[in-house]
C-alpha cells in the first residue's frame, strides 16, 4: 500500500513538474516573440502622434475607434467588430488661463488646466481673493469666510505611501468632490493642487462631479511649483485670481469600444477579457494613460497568433472608450455579456502606465486568488514577483458582476502619476522594454486561465 502512495505521489510531482516545465517554455516563446518582434512601441508611436489626443466624444476618439479596429485585424483577429456606446462630450472649449494679483499690483500667471467636466467662466472670466484650506475639515472650519472667494485645495500627494496609487485615492477627493464642497459655501471657484508627487509645474487634469444642490462653479487644478508659491504668498499678504475657463457640454454622443476576438477550440462560449481604455484626455497623447494597455492588448493577439497558439476558451482583446470621464464602455460591455447571457470566466486589464511589471491585483474567490498565487514562479523571469488581492481596472470590473474573475497588471508606480492626466504623457516617456514586459506577463496570465481555468 505504502509503495502505491509512493508511487502515486512521485507521478503526480513528475507530471506537475512536467506541465511546469512546458509552461515555462511557452511563456518563453511568447517573450521572444514579444522582445524580438513585438509591435507595441510601434503601435504606441502610430496612436499617440498620428491620432494623439481621444476624450470621449471627440473627432480624436473617431480617429482612434478606427485605428483600433484596422491595427486588432492587422494584428490576426478571427473578428473584430465596434460595440457601440453612448458616451458623454465635454469639451474644453478655450484656452484656460489664470493671473494671480499680488503686494498691490504685482502679476504672475499660473500654469492651470480646467478640470475635465467642470463648467466654464465663459469669456468674462471670475476673479475673486484666494483662501487657502488644506483639508475638508479645513473647509468647513473657514466655511463663514468662503462666500465670493476662489478656494484653493492645497493638499499634498501623501509623500509617506510608498504605492502611489494611495496617494492618488486619498487626495483625488478634492478633484471629484472639492468644487461643490465649496460652492455649498459660496465660492466662485476653485483651485486644485495637481495629484501627483512630481517635481514640475505641469496641472493634471481629471474629471470632477457636480452637486446638483449647489451651484456649478469653474475649477482648475494648477501645477505644483506654482501652488508653491501661491501658498507662501497666501502667508504673506492678500492674493486675488482672475481665472478663465469655457468648459462644457454637449449632448451625448455615439462612441465604441473596439473588440478583436480568437475563438475558443473547446469552450467557445466561455470568454476571457483582456484590455485598456482607448479615449484620453485631450491635454496630451494619452501615451501611458491608456495607450500602453491598449497596445500591450493588440500585442497579446499578435503575439498568440505568430505562435498560432490556439486558445480553449474564447479571448476578446477590447479597446473600451470612455474610462476617463464616464466609464460608459466598461458598462455597455458587461450589459451586453449579461444581455446575451454570455459566461465571462476572466477579465484581465492594463491602466497603470507602460512602466516595470511588479505583480497583479485580483479580484475573485479565496481559492482561484491562491491558484494565480501559484503561478508566479512562471512569471519571476519578467519581472513580477506576486499576485495580491485587490480587483481589476475600472472597464473590467464590471464583469465580477457576471461572476468573472477580474484583475488588473501592477506595474512600478513610482512615475506614473508624473504623467497622469498632464501634457507630458506623451510617446518618449514610455520605455519600450518596460511596455514589452508588460505585454509578456499579460500574455502569460491569459495563456494560464485559459489552459488551466480558475
Amino acid at each position: 500500500m505504502r509503495r502505491t502512495v509512493l508511487i502515486a505521489s512521485l507521478f503526480l510531482i513528475g507530471h506537475s513538474l512536467f506541465a511546469q516545465n512546458e509552461d515555462s517554455l511557452f511563456i518563453r516563446r511568447l517573450a521572444d516573440e514579444v522582445l524580438v518582434n513585438g509591435k507595441a512601441y510601434d503601435n504606441l508611436y502610430d496612436l499617440t502622434k498620428n491620432v494623439g489626443a481621444r476624450l470621449a466624444g471627440s473627432p480624436g476618439m473617431v480617429k482612434a475607434e478606427q485605428w483600433g479596429l484596422k491595427t486588432i485585424q492587422k494584428s490576426g483577429s478571427d473578428k473584430a467588430w465596434l460595440q457601440e456606446c453612448m458616451v458623454p462630450h465635454w469639451v474644453r472649449g478655450g484656452q484656460d488661463k489664470a493671473e494671480a494679483t499680488y503686494n498691490g499690483s504685482s502679476k504672475k500667471s499660473l500654469d492651470v488646466t480646467a478640470l475635465g467636466n467642470s463648467e466654464g467662466s465663459g469669456p468674462k472670466g471670475v476673479t475673486a481673493d484666494v483662501i487657502e484650506v488644506k483639508s475638508f475639515d479645513d473647509l468647513e472650519s473657514k466655511k463663514d469666510q468662503i462666500k465670493g472667494k476662489i478656494v484653493f485645495y492645497n493638499y499634498h500627494f501623501n509623500p509617506t505611501f510608498v504605492q502611489t496609487f494611495r496617494s492618488y485615492g486619498d487626495a483625488v477627493r478634492y478633484r471629484g468632490a472639492g468644487p461643490s464642497r465649496a460652492s455649498k459655501y459660496g465660492a466662485v471657484g476653485v483651485i486644485v493642487r495637481s495629484m501627483t508627487h512630481s517635481t514640475d509645474n505641469v496641472p493634471h487634469t481629471g474629471s470632477t462631479s457636480y452637486d446638483p444642490a449647489y451651484p456649478k462653479i469653474p475649477a482648475v487644478a494648477i501645477g505644483l511649483k506654482d501652488a508653491d508659491w501661491l501658498s507662501t504668498q497666501l502667508q504673506k499678504a492678500p492674493v486675488k485670481v482672475s481665472m478663465t475657463t469655457y468648459g462644457h457640454f454637449l449632448p451625448d454622443t455615439i462612441g465604441h469600444n473596439v473588440i478583436g476576438e480568437l475563438t475558443g477550440s473547446e469552450f467557445p462560449n466561455e470568454y476571457i477579457t483582456v484590455g485598456g481604455h482607448l479615449d484620453s484626455w485631450d491635454l496630451a497623447e494619452g501615451a501611458h494613460d491608456d495607450g500602453a494597455g491598449i497596445t500591450q492588448t493588440i500585442e497579446i493577439l499578435r503575439a498568440f497568433k505568430a505562435l498560432g497558439y490556439k486558445p480553449r476558451h474564447t479571448i476578446r482583446f477590447v479597446l473600451f472608450m470612455n474610462e476617463e470621464n464616464g466609464m460608459r464602455g466598461g458598462a455597455k460591455y458587461a450589459e451586453e455579456a449579461k444581455a446575451n447571457n454570455e459566461k465571462h470566466i476572466f477579465g484581465l486589464e492594463s491602466d497603470a502606465g507602460g512602466f516595470t511589471p511588479r505583480g497583479f491585483s485580483f479580484g475573485g474567490k479565496p481559492e482561484q486568488l491562491e491558484k494565480a498565487k501559484s503561478w508566479v514562479p512562471l512569471f519571476y523571469p519578467y519581472g513580477v514577483y506576486e499576485v495580491t488581492r485587490g480587483g481589476g481596472g475600472a472597464d473590467v470590473s464590471p464583469l465580477a458582476g457576471l461572476g468573472a474573475a477580474v484583475s488588473e497588471l501592477s506595474p512600478d508606480s513610482q512615475r506614473y502619476f508624473d504623467y497622469h492626466h498632464a501634457r507630458n504623457d506623451v510617446f518618449e516617456n514610455v520605455n519600450k522594454r518596460e511596455l514589452e514586459l508588460g505585454a509578456i506577463n499579460m500574455a502569460a496570465f491569459i495563456y494560464l486561465v485559459d489552459k488551466y481555468g480558475l
